[in-house]
This record gives C-alpha cells, structure tokens and sequence, in this order.
C-alpha cells in the first residue's frame, strides 16, 4: 500500500469556472498544486481525481501530458470518485487535497502524514475548513486544508454515508462521526491565522493568489504558509482583496448537514 494524495478537480465551478486550469505565471493553477503536494515527505504518489464528463476533458488531457496519473468518475458523488481513485491505486492512508488550494504545503503535508503515522487514527485533518470550524484557536489559513485517513474508513463512510452533502464532500461523514471513527486536528502552534483566505473561489481570490505567486514563485525554491504570512504583514493591501468573502464559506451547513445520520 501507498500513501496517495488525491487531488479533486474539476471545470465545473459555479462562482469560477475552469478555476483549476487558469494560468498562474504561465502554468495552469492544478500543476503548481500537484508539485508542491509531490514536494512533502511521506507522499508516495499524487493523483489527479476529477469526473469522467466531456466537460473535464482539458483536465485528463492536462493529466495525460504531464505524467500525472489521474481518475475519471462521478462528478456530483465525490465521496464514490474518491473512493474509487484510492482503489485503484491501493492507496493507504489516503491524502486529501481540494483543486483550489494553490498554497498547498509541503512541510505541513509532511507534517500531517507524520502525525497520523505516529497516532491512533482513522483520520487527521489540518486544522482549517469546515471541520475546525467550532475550534476557538489554532487554526491555519483557509486554504491550506489537508486530510489523512485510512483507507477503511474512507470505506466505511463510502459504504454509509446517504446525505448528498457527505458524498459531496467526501469526509464529513468522518470527521463528524466522533462516536465512529477516531480524529484528530494539526494544530498550527504559532497562533491563529482562520481570518487569512488563500483558497480560490472568485475572481478576488485569484487575482490575490496571483499575486502572491509573482512576488514569491521560484523555479528553485517553494514557498511556505510563513512566508505568505510575512507577505501579508508587509503588504495588509493584499488580503483586503479578498476580505469580502471572509467567514462566507458556508462551512456551518456542511456540519449540519446529515449531521444525525449513523
């Protein structure tokens, strides 16, 4: 078995559509996120999972010229299309990446896989998104999300998760079943940084990803969460372009929904 990190991406968004292939300096968006995730320690293989619609055809040629293995499955039951790529590519623990994280982060990958190596797991999640949305501190920027979980309980959760917010999402079904599986959070232990957004869902937070890619990109060097902090505190005009979508993400309803279901 392997540690795998899946990739979910597709053209499809509502708000931005074909968000993942847009060019930041000259590479689509998707291609930085795939070789910073190859960068982390303990990764053993990146795939790409994205729909097998005609719509996500630039996404598999995309996957295809650049040696990225990749899954075709369903579009709207994620949870099944996740499943189903970590499968295939006998992949335990599986990572979970989203396509609009473009400051995915290596050191903290590496991080997180070594925590849940190291732990009593089923699953571990960096302490961001909607699953550390009732956590008063320690949390990461919104953006640099990332989930380790054995392949059974992603199984698990494939096998009885019905609520279509949970297939949707993959994990809730996981992460808010305490009762069931056994979670956890990395914890970020320089404070708390939940009111940072790096994760691409307009125009506002592309142009912000834009820019901090042209300030701090290098062929030879990857940029890190505390850089892109010390950034931000030389240049506060940078995170107010995207400020008006701070605390809009809806996170609450991806909690409650389904919320009772076993």
């Amino acid at each position: 078995m392997a540690t795998v990190a899946i990739i979910q991406a597709r053209m499809g968004s509502t708000r931005l559509p074909g968000k993942v292939l847009k060019s930041v300096l000259g590479k689509p968006m998707l291609w930085h996120i795939v070789n910073r995730v190859r960068k982390a320690e303990g990764v053993d293989e990146v795939v790409v999972a994205t729909s097998d619609l005609s719509a996500d055809e630039q996404i598999r040629q995309f996957c295809s010229e650049n040696g990225i293995p990749f899954f075709g499955g369903s579009e709207t039951d994620v949870l099944d299309r996740f499943y189903r790529a970590a499968k295939e590519h006998n992949a335990d623990p599986v990572l979970r990446i989203t396509g609009d994280c473009p400051f995915a982060d290596p050191v903290i990958i590496g991080k997180l896989i070594r925590m849940y190596r190291e732990g009593n797991h089923d699953h571990i999640g960096v302490a961001t998104g909607a699953g550390a949305l009732y956590l008063e501190q320690g949390r990461f920027p919104d953006g640099l999300d990332a989930e380790c979980f054995s392949f059974a309980s992603l199984e698990k959760a494939w096998k009885e998760a019905t609520h279509g917010s949970d297939r949707e999402h993959v994990t809730p079904y996981i992460w808010r079943n305490k009762d069931i599986f056994r979670t956890g959070f990395l914890m970020c232990d320089c404070g708390d940084y939940s009111h940072f957004r790096w994760t691409v869902d307009n125009d506002a937070d592309f142009a912000l990803v834009t820019k901090i890619y042209e300030t701090l990109y290098s062929d030879n060097h990857v940029f890190l969460m505390d850089d892109v902090i010390t950034l931000l505190k030389e240049r506060p005009d940078l995170s107010e372009m995207n400020s008006d979508f701070i605390g809009k993400e809806e996170y609450e309803k991806v909690w409650q929904a389904g919320k009772t279901e076993k």
